[in-house]
């Protein structure tokens, strides 16, 4: 992996969409909604505090994640598509 998020941002690697069909009709990929839910593939050292400490990340790699809808920056590396995000835009950890 070549990307290394820095500061509290996190990089996430949405989960596949699922290819859906109403009765005989497929959905086009432009209609469907973006992923909200993805797997954490790096996550940054964390935020700088203003005292100057570095305050850790909650999140780790490995972790399945809930994030706002329209939050961060696609990007591509090697084939796959990734998302970078702030750890203030992940709503939730999936269990």
């Amino acid at each position: 992996m070549a990307i290394k998020p820095l500061a509290d941002r996190v990089l996430i690697e949405a989960a596949p969409e699922k290819e859906e069909k109403i009765g005989n009709i497929f959905i086009p990929d432009t209609a469907k909604e973006k992923p909200t839910v993805g797997v954490v593939v790096a996550a940054g050292p964390g935020k700088v505090a203003d005292d100057g400490k570095t305050v850790p990340m909650q999140v780790k790699a490995g972790q399945k994640v809930l994030y706002g809808k329209y939050s961060g920056t696609e990007i591509k590396d090697g084939g796959k598509e990734y998302l970078i995000v702030r750890e203030s835009d992940i709503l939730a950890i999936v269990e």
